[in-house]
């Protein structure tokens, strides 16, 4: 029985069944917590899972708390039930009676042993380390058992969130992964033949690996809330998961870049030969032209034009070799190789052609621009003027001539142009006709119109 000197006060009859109504309550809304947490499913797969690590240490101390939960339950239930006998063996309690209930309801009545603390794993209470036994009042044992159900309640929700969200999602990670694979051996993508093929073997391993300590250990994953008190208050840690979807997906874009290549192989192939044949022609032809060259222009250094590219020619048909035997993750970066280097081929020939043909185009020019000023000049009617008339052939002479020496034709061409400028500018005038400065009765202006 209770202590009626540690209880204080008598308390009287209303005071009694206020207390013993508030004590009921607490004492259902304890047993449905207790029983709802005995029926929790994270506590049923705990108690058959193989847990390591964490999990393990952690659940040994919440199956002694679960124990001694009951063990202050059952203690709580006994001690209700006897003031609850007291109270009614009549309407009107005596003096004894209330003292007696005083005692159970408010005083220390509750003795356990001692050890029941240490082997659940919870804090002894204060003042009682090393006892053999321990009290309690009604209220402390609610206190107690409401930590003890706190902390129980935290490990078994924290390892069922766990287990319900990482073993299905590395699940369908890795159903995912099982296609790629399949998907990746198609196209020739395997480990130690192609890197995506190792980096599929290496996440195989790891979402292996990972599923096995999620099973085993749901609390190695399991990261609280900052500042959160409540039981289960955090979520999973899912770093390790996240990094290999992470991985799989670039996995998956390299294979999708490999089906792409598989698609337009041919084309592009074909457009390489396309490529590599143009830059060919243009070679020969920059050959042609540079033979005519010297052949036609003096004094003038042509660059020499180098011959097809060979290595481009075997890297095409090992392209195509490739193709043949389906070898696709080989063929991409290939073929990405030879594209980049065909343009440039292409674009390297016709800058030899330019650089070949430039003298030609030189004698061209000046050719243009001797035949303009002779008609210039006879528009203004100075085409038989002995000067110019000499100084033209001269010009002449040397630009379709072979071989042209182009530096002494374009000597030539500038007297010509002076010496008709000289002659425009001393012209006289005459009324009705074109002169130095004036068009022709349209109403152009000057030499240059």
């Amino acid at each position: 029985m209770g202590d009626p000197e540690s209880a204080g006060p008598v308390l009287d009859r209303d005071e009694v069944d206020r207390a013993l109504a508030r004590l009921g309550a607490e004492h259902e809304a304890v047993e449905t917590s207790l029983l709802a947490l005995q029926d929790h499913a994270g506590r049923r797969l705990l108690e058959g899972a193989r847990l390591t690590g964490v999990t393990a240490e952690r659940w040994a101390a919440t199956e002694a708390a679960i124990t001694l939960l009951w063990t202050y339950f059952d203690a709580y239930t006994d001690t209700l039930r006897t003031a609850r006998d007291i109270r009614a063996r009549r309407r009107w309690s005596s003096r004894e009676d209330l003292v007696e209930l005083t005692g159970l309801l408010r005083g220390e009545c509750v003795t356990l042993a001692g050890p029941a603390a240490a082997t659940a794993g919870a804090p002894a209470p204060h003042g009682a380390a090393g006892v053999l036994s321990e009290r309690h009042s009604l209220a402390t044992l609610v206190d107690r058992m409401n930590e003890l159900y706190a902390s129980s309640l935290d490990t078994v929700v924290s390892a069922d969130a766990v287990w319900s969200a990482l073993p299905a999602r590395i699940d369908l990670l890795a159903a995912e992964l099982g296609r790629t694979r399949k998907l990746a051996h198609s196209v020739g993508v395997r480990p130690g033949e192609h890197p995506a093929g190792d980096d599929l073997e290496r996440i195989t391993r790891t979402l292996t690996r990972l599923r096995e300590q999620v099973v085993s250990d749901p609390l190695a994953f399991w990261k609280p809330a900052e500042g959160s008190s409540a039981p289960g208050g955090g979520r999973p840690d899912t770093t390790v998961y996240d990094r290999e979807a992470r991985a799989l997906e670039d996995v998956r874009r390299e294979i999708d870049a490999v089906l792409t290549v598989r698609q337009d192989a041919e084309k592009r192939i074909v457009r390489l030969r396309d490529l590599l044949s143009r830059a060919d022609r243009t070679l020969a032809e920059a050959r042609t032209a540079r033979g005519e060259v010297l052949a036609k222009i003096a004094a003038t250094e042509v660059p020499v034009v180098s011959g097809p590219p060979t290595a481009l020619q075997e890297q095409l048909a090992t392209a195509a070799e490739y193709r043949r035997h389906a070898q696709w993750h080989r063929l991409s970066p290939l073929l990405e190789s030879l594209e980049q280097k065909a343009e440039d081929e292409l674009l390297r020939a016709r800058e030899s052609l330019t650089a070949v043909t430039a003298p030609l185009a030189v004698r061209a020019e000046l050719r243009g621009r001797l035949d303009a000023y002779r008609a210039k000049v006879a528009r203004h009617g100075l085409a038989e003027d002995p000067l110019l008339v000499e100084r033209y052939e001269k010009a002449r002479r040397m630009l379709w001539s072979a071989p042209c020496d182009l530096r002494a034709a374009d000597q030539a061409v500038l007297r010509y142009q002076q010496a008709a400028a000289e002659l425009f500018a001393a012209a006289p005038r005459i009324p009705g006709q074109a002169g130095p400065g004036r068009g022709v009765s349209d109403g152009r202006t000057g030499p240059g119109a």
